[in-house]
C-alpha cells in the first residue's frame, strides 16, 4: 500500500515539535546540584592561643632552686628576727640602688591574707636566725619573704658553715643551682656559705 507523503509529513513535523518541546523541558526542570552540605563541626585549630592561660588568683609561685630564689629576690640578708623588725647582720645579694646595708632594721609586712596558702605559712618570730629572700613593696618601705615559707632558710651554727635549713618541708626548693625531683617535698639543706655562693653568682 502506497503511503500518501502530503498526509504524513504534518505528523513527522508535529512529532517533531513534541519531542523538541519535551528536551526543552527536561533541561529547564533538570535540578542543580545541592551545594556540599556545610560542616557541623570546625576541624581543630592548630593556630596558637590569642591570649595566655591565666593566672589562678590566690595561688603563691613555687620556686625550685637557690639560683631562682636569688635571681628573683630583691634583697637576700643574714640576720636575726626582732620584736620590732629584722636586724640585718649580712646582705647575700640586693638589686641596684638598695640602700640596706649590715647593721640596718628593716620591716618584714605579713603576707596578703587573701591568699590560699597563707594557712600553711609558718610566723617569723623574735630571736629567730635565718636567711630570708625577700621582695620590696613597691609602695612602702617594707619586705615580704617570696612566696612566705618559701623564702626562708633557718640556721643553726656560725661561721659558712652553718647549717641553712629550708623553714619548709613542702614549701621550699629542691636543689641549688638544678631541680632534684627526688628531693621535692622533702625540705632542702645546705650551708649559709653555699647560699652565699649563689648568691654571689647572680648578676
Amino acid at each position: 500500500m502506497a503511503v500518501d507523503l502530503r498526509r504524513t509529513r504534518p505528523l513527522w513535523a508535529t512529532a517533531a515539535a513534541v519531542l523538541a518541546a519535551a528536551a526543552l523541558s527536561a533541561c529547564g526542570s533538570e535540578a542543580t546540584p545541592a551545594a556540599a552540605p556545610a560542616p557541623t563541626s570546625a576541624a581543630p585549630s592548630t593556630a596558637a592561643p590569642t591570649s595566655a592561660t591565666p593566672q589562678i588568683l590566690g595561688k603563691m609561685r613555687g620556686y625550685s632552686t637557690v639560683r631562682e630564689l636569688s635571681e628573683t629576690a630583691d634583697l637576700v640578708v643574714r640576720g636575726e628576727v626582732e620584736a620590732t623588725g629584722f636586724r640585718v647582720d649580712e646582705v647575700l645579694r640586693a638589686t641596684a640602688g638598695s640602700t640596706v646595708r649590715a647593721g640596718a632594721q628593716i620591716t618584714l609586712a605579713s603576707l596578703d591574707g587573701g591568699v590560699a596558702d597563707m594557712a600553711h605559712m609558718s610566723k617569723l618570730e623574735a630571736g629567730q636566725v635565718v636567711v630570708l629572700y625577700l621582695a620590696q613593696d613597691p609602695a612602702a618601705p617594707t619586705f615580704r619573704t617570696l612566696s612566705g615559707d618559701f623564702g626562708v632558710f633557718d640556721l643553726s651554727g656560725t661561721g659558712a658553715e652553718a647549717a641553712a635549713t629550708t623553714r619548709s618541708q613542702t614549701m621550699a626548693v629542691s636543689g641549688m643551682l638544678a631541680e632534684d625531683p627526688t628531693a621535692s617535698g622533702h625540705g632542702f639543706r645546705t650551708t649559709l656559705g653555699q647560699l652565699r655562693s649563689v648568691a654571689a653568682q647572680v648578676k
